[in-house]
């Protein structure tokens, strides 16, 4: 059996299902093809205008939705091989950034970073994020770069709690 590139297939997926989220009123935030155990999951995360922040927020609804819409053009294409498991998923608060355009459209955000090596999480404001190193902006003022090979999830960091006191 061939070697399943699954990245090819995500971007595949992602071209295919774009416009079918935009007919919908959403957008995709991230989609994976990833094996966990003997399964395949097809992952598509979306997103509605202003969805990030407490109000907005994509529901079952929207979900459900994305998964008719998609099922049929998945399909035709046949973009996968062997059996998988479709699902329609929110990045919900605590979005991770995986995209370029992530970083982009939340600088300015505070942001949790775990790195690899050493073990270590940094909480900070997201400064900038240029040729794959992140910016960030401690709450002591100093500034603290990381490359981004070296981190193992960027996410926003939801104060949420802090924000209604």
């Amino acid at each position: 059996m061939p070697e399943i590139n699954s990245g090819n297939i995500a971007d595949r997926a992602r071209k295919l299902a774009e416009p079918i989220a935009a007919g919908l009123g959403l957008s995709l935030w991230d989609v994976r093809f990833i094996k966990e155990g003997a399964n395949w999951y097809l992952r598509f995360w979306i997103d509605k205008p202003g969805g990030s922040r407490h109000t907005n927020f994509v529901g079952i609804d929207d979900c459900e939705a994305m998964s008719h819409a998609l099922d049929n053009p998945l399909d035709e294409a046949d973009l996968i091989q062997q059996m998988y498991h479709l699902e329609i998923c929110s990045p919900g608060i605590e979005r991770e950034l995986t995209r370029d355009e992530h970083f982009a459209q939340y600088l300015g955000s505070v942001v949790t970073v775990k790195i690899s090596h050493p073990a270590e999480e940094v909480v900070g404001t997201l400064e900038g994020y240029e040729g794959k190193v992140i910016t960030l902006r401690l709450e002591d003022g100093s500034a603290r770069e990381i490359t981004r090979t070296k981190t193992t999830t960027v996410k926003l960091y939801d104060n949420f709690e802090e924000e209604e006191e």
